[in-house]
């Protein structure tokens, strides 16, 4: 009779925020707590062991905690059955080492678990590949577990259970090749990009792109208006290769609409980095739809880390943007009503629910008016009795080339969407 596989245990994992007083900048402890816990929540086979804010006055070089510290910790996790320890925050080579020694666990900084979870999410090749760049990147320093992992064939990158300490040098060398191999082939496959970019450029619809924090409802927006079933669940980091759809607006322009990957406060600059090439439809978008969750506490911190990364990855002023103030169905009444005056009252500003439906038609409405003037090429067939429609299209100046059939005339046109709205009707 055949015994049934056991299934392998999931990490018990203990987060720990440090809450640094001597950072002006830093967040409301509880609040980064909690971000901290949802990121733990997105990495699979993971199972919550505990939660902490460590308040500390300024890290220490060797272990990040006082002694004191350390030792209250230790009893803490031990008491929790703690195999992993992910710290929100950064925690160096020197600090990570001496740390789970100390302890006798795995531990993972803020940086690392965002690896981890872009590894285990990334469909694409190139995403594959550019989450093996950064991980690369941000090992390479630390060598403190064997590289085996990385010949293996499906997501995670092994920071949480890794084997033990291996030959630094060997290391390096081995990541050193594994960074050459991969910057050949992300070298192809940008290189297929750019041709399904030309591609795209020949129908020359504009680009719309979702941006916004990780979780703000940009999946859900995304499959609301274009019919798609992108992933969209309350998790952070649920959409991370780029989608993109052909969206036609009631009887206005078609669109190109691009879901991208959600911003995070102390984003890894290796994943800034490793992901300007994904980002790129942004890059080049016509019109930037920055999504908000409007309900959350830290709504207007984390608006302001998305414009930081934006700025840092280039898009300049001039590309129109959008704010779209969403999840207004989770605000009490009066709040509701509070927030969708504001929008109303502000250019540029939609107060939507991507969930409902709520305010999606006159986003949409808003939209299709920022491009009735954008120009795109058409071909168009017209018969020898077509004579009317043929001059009033030279009249507007709007006739690329045109070539006698055996039928009539075939015309390429450069020309508004009002244009040939106008046309359509004569």
């Amino acid at each position: 009779m055949d015994t049934p596989e056991t299934e392998e245990r999931p990490a018990r994992a203990f987060v720990l925020h440090p809450d640094l007083k001597s950072d002006r900048d830093r967040r409301e402890a509880a609040r980064a707590l909690e971000e901290a816990v949802s990121l733990a929540a997105a990495l699979p086979g993971i199972e919550l062991a505990g939660q902490a804010v460590v308040p500390l006055a300024r890290p220490r070089a060797g272990y990040l905690f006082g002694s004191g510290k350390m030792d209250e910790l230790g009893q803490m996790l031990k008491a929790a059955e703690a195999d992993l320890v992910l710290i929100d925050g950064p925690v160096t080579p020197v600090q990570q080492r001496n740390l789970e020694k100390a302890w006798k666990v795995k531990l993972l900084d803020r940086t690392g678990l965002i690896l981890e979870i872009f590894a285990d999410r990334a469909r694409t090749r190139e995403g594959v590949l550019q989450v093996e760049m950064a991980a690369l990147s941000y090992q390479r320093t630390r060598l403190v577990r064997a590289w085996t992992h990385l010949e293996r064939q499906r997501g995670g990158l092994g920071f949480v259970g890794g084997p033990g300490e291996t030959q630094i040098e060997a290391d390096r060398r081995a990541i050193d090749e594994q960074i050459v191999r991969i910057k050949r082939q992300l070298e192809k496959v940008v290189k297929t990009r750019t041709l399904h970019r030309a591609a795209r450029a020949k129908v020359p619809y504009p680009v719309v792109a979702l941006v916004g924090y990780t979780n703000a409802g940009k999946s859900t927006l995304f499959n609301r208006v274009t019919g798609a079933e992108v992933l969209a669940k309350d998790m952070l980091f649920a959409t991370l290769d780029p989608t993109m759809r052909e969206l036609q607006i009631g009887d206005g322009p078609k669109v190109i609409l691009s879901d991208t990957v959600g911003f995070i406060s102390d984003l890894p600059t290796q994943l800034v980095a490793a992901f300007r090439a994904t980002l790129e439809e942004v890059l080049s978008a016509d019109l930037i739809l920055h999504v908000r969750d409007i309900s959350h506490p830290e709504t207007a911190m984390q608006a302001e880390n998305v414009t930081e990364i934006l700025t840092g990855l280039g898009v300049g002023k001039d590309v129109p943007q959008f704010e779209i103030w969403n999840k207004i169905d989770q605000l009490p009444g009066p709040e509701r009503e509070e927030i969708a005056n504001r929008a109303a009252r502000s250019d540029g500003i939609f107060a939507i629910s991507a969930l409902s439906g709520q305010g999606i038609e006159g986003l949409l409405e808003a939209v299709a008016a920022q491009f009735q003037d954008h120009r795109h090429e058409e071909v168009l067939e017209l018969g020898f009795g077509d004579g009317r429609r043929r001059a009033w299209l030279f009249d507007e100046n709007v006739v690329q080339s045109e070539t006698q059939t055996e039928e009539g005339f075939t015309l390429t046109v450069f020309w508004t969407q009002r244009q040939a709205d106008r046309y359509r009707r004569l």
